[in-house]
């Protein structure tokens, strides 16, 4: 769904033809009878009696027919995805004509629209995400009906699992939060709609993502932010394909938490090994029960960022199967498995070499990057640096060998 500015929708004809287009196309499938009588009060209201103002001078008597049709509206209708996406943008054009956004009325109408709109059986739900992305669209930026739209896009594509045709992203999302003018505490609970879309959705690596979001949305003292910050640390540990722990530690709420025993492992994560999980496993026995953590998970992630840490500081070298196996605490015929998961996680690239008995490092991910990663990097760098300058010089040295041998031109 497009995340534009709202758009102007422009419909053809007077008033009172855009009413009776409206209206013809509520009754369509109707007896003959049935739509007399249906469209003849909208008859009576369209009629300027004398002394009248002319309806187009008359902007309460055409929020009144309007009002009038609106009402009638109880469904998608029986037309084409076409048909009834053009009906939709005339209702929403009248609407927006005839109501600011930020009036009761407009709020209130809106409400009954989505109502309408979402409760409508239909075998093409791609027609709902059209009219209410045209909805969306031709609503100002900065109103706060925008949000009650998406909430209303959101419910309909988790009922009918299909997230993903709203392509929704974070930059949309970030973006619409920073327009609309609703409060700290309505954002927070819409990117928490967001997570448990996804949720619902069978999509948790894309819900803890927005997670992150959503604490950071929370005042970081409140008791919904601690519960939301030991629950998206939990979550980090559980899913198997997260291993970059450092943006948790720069969300207040996550910090807030420190006390927590989860914090404690958050930080064995980020900076230590197997050794210091085991002690932090010794000393809380019931932790990872408690936080639905599979211990045969968590020890697997732990010993996959020891070895990208341990590779970390190898980079250009080779990296002994023995040592990986020390920091591993496992055999010797098991680093091999070892070394290919941590490459397949995308933590190292290295080619393996059992004549060597070693990994040739050749890229490695850091878990967190402060002074020891930057010292590092600082040693690697001076050696590429010299290494170029001995290249630079072997190079300079051939070209003056080269230049002495050249024929000495007598013209």
């Amino acid at each position: 769904m497009a995340g534009t500015d709202s758009v102007s929708v422009f419909a053809e004809g007077t008033f009172e033809e855009q009413i009776q287009e409206l209206v013809n196309y509520i009754v369509r499938n109707r007896s003959e009878e049935e739509r007399g009588a249906f469209i003849r009060p909208f008859q009576d209201a369209l009629k300027t009696e004398e002394g009248q103002k002319p309806i187009e001078e008359d902007e309460q008597r055409r929020k009144k027919i309007f009002g009038m049709a609106l009402s009638e509206v109880k469904s998608l209708g029986d037309g084409t995805e076409r048909e009834i996406e053009g009906f939709f943008n005339l209702i929403y054009s009248h609407l927006f004509t005839l109501h600011a956004p930020e009036t009761p009325e407009a709020k209130q109408y809106l409400t009954s629209l989505l109502d309408t709109i979402s409760s409508a059986s239909s075998e093409r739900p791609s027609i709902k995400y059209h009219i209410l992305s045209n909805l969306f669209n031709a609503i100002p930026r900065t109103s706060p009906l925008r949000l009650a739209v998406y909430d209303t896009l959101l419910k309909i594509a988790v009922t009918n699992d299909d997230l993903e045709a709203l392509r929704l992203s974070r930059t949309d999302v970030e973006k619409w939060l920073s327009e609309w003018d609703v409060s700290l505490e309505k954002k927070s609970e819409f990117l928490k709609s967001i997570v448990d879309a996804h949720e619902q959705s069978g999509q948790p690596a894309k819900a803890y993502e927005y997670s992150l979001s959503y604490v950071r949305s929370l005042p970081s003292t409140s008791s919904f932010a601690q519960e939301a910050a030991i629950e998206v640390i939990a979550t980090a540990i559980r899913l198997p394909l997260i291993f970059d722990f450092d943006p948790l530690f720069k969300l207040d709420a996550v910090v807030a938490a420190q006390s927590n025993e989860l914090f404690t492992l958050l930080q064995v994560f980020l900076n230590n090994g197997l050794a210091e999980f085991k002690a932090w496993e010794n000393s809380h026995p019931d932790a990872l029960e408690k936080y639905k953590l599979d211990r045969t998970q968590v020890e697997r992630k732990i010993r996959l960022l020891t070895l990208a840490s341990l590779a970390f500081t190898h980079v250009g070298y080779d990296l002994p199967y023995s040592k990986i196996a020390e920091a591993l605490q496992v055999d010797s015929a098991n680093v091999e498995k070892w070394a290919i998961d941590v490459i397949r996680a995308g933590l190292v690239w290295g080619k393996l070499s059992q004549t060597t008995q070693s990994l040739h490092i050749t890229r490695a991910t850091a878990r967190t990057f402060e002074k020891e990663q930057w010292e590092v990097l600082e040693k690697r760098l001076v050696a590429w640096k010299s290494g170029l300058a001995g290249v630079l010089e072997v190079v300079a040295n051939a070209r003056r060998q080269g230049g002495h041998g050249q024929p000495q031109n007598t013209n």
